[in-house]
């Protein structure tokens, strides 16, 4: 058994999660946790997943027998690895590709820094094409995080990898806070552990028009909104995140779509 088991929620695109494991490098020593939430079409070929497997480790594959959420399908893998002993959870999303040996540069970190129980690192994001769209940059030390995650996202969840002592103090993924368990997480994680982002891209992010982040926009912001109350202190950050998720949430999608279009284009000009 490894010592980093790596967490991947699945539904409906068994497509995508062939791409994400097979893009794990062989050289890696990582176990693979996969759960299977109700898929109801494209449902999990094990053979196929196992040879597509190239790394050093296992696939363990559970299955819940109706779709129940995201957030459900990550606490009861986490359920899993934690009451077999793992030491560290890494988490990738389906359709989502790891670059280089992701798993073997973060887990030296964490192992070389005892301090830190949780790092994330940049990503670069790309449509279901493989068109390159942007690349996410976020801040790298804790001082920076613990202020920004008020105002907008300071990981990306697919490149979460985190000591599984955290979760004595933080518990699982929260349940009330739909399609933003990520934020809601890492909120808790930050109130209480020091974290950190690696500068490299280690995970190139597939952005899907189906995903959670654009099909349930409104509730996700919501949510981070209801996040953000509910770890609420009189500072600016906290009070300029408030106001700024309220206009994001009254803003049409469309013009937030131009919005970001034309952020796009100037980070590509500068």
């Amino acid at each position: 058994m490894n010592k980093v088991a790596l967490l991947i929620p699945h539904y409906n695109n068994f497509r995508g999660l062939v791409t994400s494991i097979n893009s794990i490098d062989s050289s890696e020593f990582i176990d693979i946790v996969i759960v299977d939430d109700g898929s109801t079409r494209e449902k999990i070929d094990e053979d196929v997943l196992i040879k597509a497997f190239k790394a050093n480790g296992t696939i363990k594959f559970l299955y819940l027998q109706e779709n129940k959420g995201i957030e459900h399908a990550l606490n009861h893998g986490l359920d899993y690895i934690l009451n077999n002993n793992y030491q560290f959870t890494a988490r990738l999303d389906v359709g989502d590709v790891c670059v280089g040996k992701r798993f073997q540069i973060q887990h030296k970190f964490l192992e070389d820094n005892k301090n830190i129980k949780f790092i994330g690192a940049n990503a670069n994001a790309f449509d279901m094409e493989g068109n390159f769209l942007f690349r996410y940059n976020f801040p790298l030390k804790h001082s920076e995080i613990k202020k920004r995650i008020y105002l907008n996202a300071v990981f990306v969840h697919p490149t979460f990898m985190f000591d599984n002592e955290i979760i004595k103090t933080v518990g699982y993924y929260p349940t009330n806070y739909k399609s933003a368990e990520d934020f809601a997480f890492a909120m808790k994680v930050v109130k209480h552990f020091i974290t950190e982002n690696l500068e490299e891209c280690l995970v190139n992010v597939e952005i899907n028009p189906n995903g959670i982040s654009l099909s349930k926009r409104n509730q996700q912001i919501r949510s981070r909104l209801k996040v953000i109350k509910d770890n609420f202190y009189f500072g600016y950050y906290p009070i300029y995140g408030l106001f700024r998720n309220i206009i994001i949430c009254i803003t049409p999608n469309k013009w937030i779509a131009a919005l970001k279009k034309i952020k796009k284009r100037n980070d590509r000009l500068h």
